[in-house]
C-alpha cells in the first residue's frame, strides 16, 4: 500500500451503484456519454462534467482493470461483496489482490476461490508487516508460494519491497525482500514492488535477482530513476492520487504508454478532490484511465483498451469483458 490506513468503518454507498449502472447503461450505446456522475463531487475537477466513455470506433467492449488492491484488508471485510458488484458494474474486468502477511495471502485465495471470474492474487510481505511477523511466518508463505505456483489464480508475488518510513526494521526489510525476491526466481511469477522513500535501493537491488516482470506499484518518484525503470522493461502502476497530483502526472508524462497499468490500492482512502476521503472503489478507475488519457492525448477508449492489453501481457491473462460467476479469465 501506499500509504498508512486509517481505521475507517466500511460502509457501502449506494450511490456507487448507481454510477456504476450509468456505466454499464453507457457502454449499450458508445456513441453516448455519461450524463451523471460516478462521485457526489464532479469528476472532473475541471469541467464538473461527468467522465465521457465514448469509443472512438464504436467497436469492442470497455475495459478497466485494478492491478494493486487490498480486498483481503480489515477495513473491506464487510464490504468485499459489494466492492466486487461495484467492480462488475464499472467494466472493471479484473482486480489483483495483494498480500501483506500470511493471513491476508490466505483470505486472498480463499477470495479468488469464490470469485474465479474477477479476483486474482499476489502473495507476498508488506514492508511494513515485518515488525509484525510472527515466529516462521516467512517460511510458510515461502511455502504458500510453491506450493499455490500452479494455481491459475495465483498472478504474482506481492505487496513486497522497501519502505523507508520503517526504518527501525530497514535490515528486516532487506533480507525478507530478498526472500521474496527468490521465491520470484524460483516460481518465475511477476513480483508488484512497494518502494516509498525507498526507489534508489529497490533498483539497486533489483538486477541481483533473475527475475521476470517487475511491477512498481504507486510509484511516486523520484523521477529521475523513471527512465532507468522503463529501460529495464518495469512496468508502473498509479491510482486515484493521479487524478489531482502533480507529480504523479509528471511521472505518467515519462512513462511510455506499454509501461503503464492502474490500480486504486483500496482501502487506502483519497482525501482531496474529487475523492473526499469516500471509500476506495473500483469505480475510480475510470477517472484514473481519463487522466492518463488526457496525459497522453489520446481517447478514454483507446488508453482503456491499451492499459487492459498491458494488464493481461503483465500477468499473463485473457480478460472477459463482463465475467459471471463460475467463469474464468484464462491463463494464456
Amino acid at each position: 500500500m501506499g500509504f498508512e490506513i486509517l481505521p475507517l468503518s466500511c460502509q457501502f454507498d449506494s450511490s456507487t451503484v448507481k454510477t456504476a449502472l450509468l456505466v454499464v447503461n453507457s457502454l449499450k450505446d458508445s456513441a453516448h456519454y455519461i450524463q451523471q456522475r460516478t462521485l457526489k463531487e464532479p469528476l472532473d475537477p475541471e469541467t464538473s462534467e461527468a467522465l465521457p466513455l465514448k469509443s472512438a470506433t464504436g467497436e469492442g467492449p470497455l475495459r478497466f482493470v485494478d492491478a494493486h488492491v487490498h480486498l483481503s484488508d480489515d477495513e473491506f471485510a464487510r464490504c468485499v461483496e459489494e466492492i466486487l458488484e461495484e467492480a462488475r458494474m464499472a467494466n472493471v474486468a479484473a482486480l489483483v489482490s495483494n498480500s501483506v502477511d500470511f493471513a491476508t495471502s490466505m483470505g486472498n485465495l480463499e477470495l479468488a476461490e469464490k470469485y474465479p471470474n474477477l479476483v486474482f492474487v499476489a502473495l507476498g510481505i508488506h514492508p511494513g508487516s515485518v515488525k509484525d511477523l510472527a515466529d516462521g511466518e516467512l517460511e510458510r508463505i515461502v511455502d504458500l508460494i510453491s506450493k499455490q505456483k500452479m494455481n491459475k489464480s495465483l498472478v504474482a508475488i506481492g505487496e513486497i519491497g522497501l519502505d523507508s518510513k520503517h526504518a527501525n526494521t530497514w535490515n528486516d526489510q532487506f533480507r525478507i525482500f530478498g526472500e521474496m525476491l527468490h521465491a520470484a526466481e524460483r516460481t518465475r511469477l511477476p513480483i508488484i514492488v512497494h518502494s516509498r522513500g525507498a526507489a534508489e535501493q529497490v533498483l539497486e537491488m533489483l538486477p541481483s535477482y533473475d527475475l521476470g516482470k517487475v511491477l512498481l506499484h504507486f510509484f511516486t518518484g523520484p523521477t529521475g530513476i523513471v527512465f532507468e525503470a522503463v529501460e529495464r522493461g518495469y512496468y508502473i502502476s498509479e491510482g486515484p492520487a493521479a487524478v489531482y497530483s502533480e507529480d504523479i502526472q509528471e511521472i505518467l508524462r515519462k512513462i511510455p504508454t506499454e509501461n503503464i497499468l492502474t490500480e486504486t490500492d483500496g482501502p487506502i482512502r483519497f482525501y482531496k478532490q474529487p475523492f473526499n476521503g469516500k471509500r476506495t472503489s473500483p469505480t475510480f478507475i475510470p477517472l484514473v484511465v481519463k487522466t492518463i488519457a488526457e496525459i497522453k492525448k489520446t481517447d478514454v477508449w483507446s488508453m482503456a483498451e491499451k492499459i487492459a492489453g498491458n494488464f493481461e501481457r503483465f500477468f499473463t491473462l485473457k480478460l472477459s469483458l463482463c465475467p459471471q460467476a463460475g467463469s474464468r479469465n484464462d491463463k494464456i
